[in-house]
């Protein structure tokens, strides 16, 4: 891993990007950090054109995305236009819809085809369909859990994922072995920390909590992950200074 594939989701800073105002001021700041790339997720309406605008003035990589699962299915043409736009190859989803979830795993089963189809009109534009999973895909259904389903079940050049190291060790799976399970198919990753804070389990920023990011690093750089996503749902302190924290710590562990 090097620093410059580290990168900030924006939705750590959704708050402070409402509008094209805060967007650049959000941007300039975590240009301040030392990022060089940010995923965009969770920002105001702000058309793509400034986006893109804004992320060029400040040298700032759009690595990937977060859309919701309208802008996969009834609006993917103008998705792959905006991605193209910005230069962005990986297309995320952040959850499943509830609707499939809901189903139980005959539900993820049936979303993994639909991942599938809208995976390979994605790679005919050069993009790829990335998922991005919490805790519930550990749910057990007969035997495979809605994680087994989505893998197993979906075509595996159309479906990559972007796994969460909190959640899937939230979820009661092993971040190293979640990893080397998806060899191949995951080029984006996030990361944030596990505290207990008050007998709670709290997000926390990366090298303040207990998960082993040593080890977990080590087995994305063996998978070949390109972006290093530092993603906190939420912050108990400002969330620039969490982000701040997550990069240093990270850089620490870079190559170089």
């Amino acid at each position: 891993m090097k620093k410059s594939m580290i990168a900030a989701q924006l939705y750590t800073l959704r708050e402070f990007c409402k509008d094209e105002a805060g967007l650049r001021e959000s941007l300039r700041k975590v240009k301040e950090i030392g990022y060089e790339a940010v995923q965009v997720s969770g920002i105001g309406p702000i058309a793509p054109e400034i986006v893109k605008a804004i992320a060029d003035e400040y040298g700032l990589t759009i690595c990937a995305t977060h859309v919701g699962y309208d802008a996969l299915t009834t609006d993917l043409e103008a998705t792959i236009e905006k991605h193209k736009l910005w230069n962005c190859q990986y297309v995320g989803l952040g959850s499943i819809p509830e609707a499939f979830r809901n189903s139980g795993g005959a539900g993820y089963a049936e979303f993994a085809g639909i991942a599938s189809d809208i995976g390979r009109k994605l790679k005919e534009h050069g993009l790829q369909f990335i998922y991005h999973n919490h805790h519930f895909e550990y749910t057990n259904y007969d035997g495979r859990t809605g994680m087994a389903i989505l893998q197993g079940d979906s075509d595996k050049d159309a479906v990559h994922f972007e796994l969460d190291m909190y959640w899937v060790q939230a979820g009661g799976a092993s971040p190293v072995d979640a990893v080397r399970e998806v060899d191949g198919r995951m080029r984006v990753v996030h990361l944030k920390d596990m505290a207990i804070v008050d007998n709670k389990q709290v997000f926390a920023e990366i090298g303040e909590g207990n998960m082993n990011f040593p080890a977990i690093i080590d087995a994305c750089r063996e998978i070949g992950v390109e972006w290093y996503v530092v993603e906190q749902d939420v912050c108990l302190r400002d969330p620039f200074e969490s982000l701040a924290i997550s990069y240093r710590y990270l850089s620490s562990l870079a190559t170089e």
